[in-house]
């Protein structure tokens, strides 16, 4: 059986790991509706690899653990209003459609997800906003559940923009089991979110306050600022138990001269590189040198980390609590050791940690 040591964990992870040894039963009392009250004061719990000693802090504890010429990744991507209501013409039926990805501007062609999907089909048109200011037609089905619409809009970009945003509203995640609030549309978006393109927010970096970015600023942490606009392929079900044939979909990824040259000094130095979020992780192990450096990048990725895998650009990992059987939580066995992981998970049900997008955070060391 082949096996893998990484780069700072003493565990071994063993080859042949199935999707059934990522399932665990999480009360769903823990399944945080609410972003804590201040961004950087829910809890944290900290996992030391090779020692596997776990520590129970708050967030902004974080600062005590990175010092002068570490290295912090973040993804910059930004949140916009991806998820909208429409009718169906004739029947009248509310149909949900979310935004996932822009085609081409110029003929305003998105691929999206529609529920129900059962009851749209190619040709069918959708009616948006109250006077029906909007209308789109299905022009194909592009998977199961997705489709591609065609926005009838005869103004200019920047006007469609602002009917989108009119009428889209804050994708929080469908488990969160209440109506989106003026919070929301704040707490669901990092402080430092620039460029606009995910649906779905990179949640570790949530919990970064201004105070405490500028508190570590102060220390000597240097910021490298990367985008992966997250899309709904990170959260697609698991289906196969053999992990080797699941197929990621393809997320965009730019990461500058300047952020890879960031991260390549305290790689070079011997300093800490520390991931904020598997998206963060994801972008950077997808663009390696030979060297095992960080290269610039404008692409896509579909890269899919399970165990066994060497991580070669950053040496530790904040990260929220996943969801059971999740690609989210395969990569952070992959980071963690299989063995840790679930051991710190338990750990969280036990000590009523809080769970998912709007929940409590793990750093990974």
């Amino acid at each position: 059986m082949f096996v893998l040591y990484l780069r700072g964990p003493a565990k071994r992870i063993m080859s042949k790991m199935k999707l059934s040894e990522f399932n665990f039963e999480l009360p769903q009392e823990l399944i945080a509706e609410y972003p804590s009250e201040n961004r950087d004061e829910c809890r944290l719990m900290v996992i030391h690899r090779k020692t596997g000693k776990i520590e129970h802090k708050l967030f902004k504890d974080v600062l005590s653990y990175f010092d002068d010429g570490d290295t912090m990744i973040l993804n910059n991507t930004r949140v916009f209003p991806a998820r909208m209501y429409g009718n169906k013409e004739k029947t009248g039926a509310k149909i949900e459609v979310f935004l996932l990805r822009e085609l081409n501007r110029e003929s305003f062609l998105w691929d999206v997800l529609v529920d129900p999907a059962r009851k749209i089909r190619i040709g069918n048109k959708l009616y948006f906003g109250e006077d029906d200011s909007l209308v789109a037609e299905v022009i194909d089905n592009t998977t199961s559940r997705g489709r591609t619409l065609r926005f009838l809009f005869d103004g200019t970009y920047e006007e469609f923009r602002k009917i989108i945003f009119a009428l889209g509203e804050t994708p929080i995640p469908k488990y969160i089991k209440r109506a989106v609030e003026p919070l929301d549309e704040e707490m669901y978006q990092t402080i430092f979110a620039k460029e606009e393109g995910a649906v779905a927010a990179p949640t570790a970096g949530l919990h970064f306050s201004r105070e405490l970015l500028k508190r570590l600023e102060l220390k000597g942490v240097d910021f490298a600022e990367i985008t992966l606009h997250v899309g709904l392929g990170t959260f697609r079900t698991v289906e196969v138990e053999d992990l080797t044939k699941h197929k990621m979909d393809s997320e965009q990824v730019i990461i500058s001269e300047k952020a890879a040259s960031i991260v390549n000094k305290s790689i070079l130095n011997k300093k800490k590189v520390c991931a904020v979020g598997t998206t963060c992780m994801r972008a950077v192990e997808s663009s390696v040198s030979t060297e095992g450096l960080l290269k610039p990048y404008d692409g896509w990725t579909n890269k899919f980390i399970f165990p066994p895998y060497d991580f070669s650009i950053a040496d530790c990992l904040i990260t929220n609590f996943h969801t059971p059987l999740s690609t989210l939580l395969m990569m952070i066995s992959a980071f963690c050791g299989h063995d840790l992981m679930m051991e710190a998970y338990q750990t969280a049900i036990r000590e009523k940690y809080r769970f998912y997008s709007y929940g409590d955070a793990m750093l990974i060391i």
